[in-house]
């Protein structure tokens, strides 16, 4: 797996539709740098609460759709790091009500309703959305030719800097 590539000026650069400059990365890795598609989602990306989540996840579901239907593999992954983004943080809340994690380098202890509170809710709703569209047999397909793709480019950048 080629790593996201966080060497690039994401401050001035714009993806367009395929860019092959672009880097799945694990996880939600570059979620809120690779513009524009970071400024068309994250305007509708909410998770206080579990109508929140609904509505954040469904529009969100709408644009991978739109990004589906033109073929545009960057803007589909892009929703899928808004949903997976939402399903963790929204975790990360139910299990730590401020947030915080470690405290004096240790764990704090998992809140008691870690599992049944709104937060816990609202990252369920975000997981089922997200669980749309890595189920998605085109966009497992899309994944699987891009990954290849990076590796191709890797080859490549690396052959010419030898």
């Amino acid at each position: 797996m080629i790593e996201f590539n966080y060497n690039l000026d994401y401050k001035n650069l714009l993806f367009t539709p395929n860019d092959n400059r672009y880097r799945i990365g694990r996880g939600e890795q570059g979620v809120l740098l690779v513009r524009p598609y970071t400024n068309d989602i994250c305007q509708y990306w909410r998770f206080k609460t579990p109508y929140d989540a609904a509505m954040s996840s469904m529009r969100i579901l709408y644009l991978y759709h739109q990004y589906k239907d033109q073929k545009d593999f960057v803007g589909m992954d892009m929703c899928r790091k808004f949903l997976e983004m939402g399903f963790t943080r929204a975790r990360r809340y139910a299990n730590h009500k401020d947030g915080k994690k470690y405290e004096n380098g240790k764990i704090l202890p998992q809140e008691k309703d870690a599992l049944t509170s709104q937060k816990a809710i609202s990252a369920r709703i975000f997981k089922t959305y997200r669980d749309l569209c890595t189920t998605d047999e085109y966009y497992i397909q899309l994944r699987k030719k891009w990954r290849d793709n990076e590796l191709v480019i890797s080859r490549q950048t690396s052959q010419r800097t030898a």
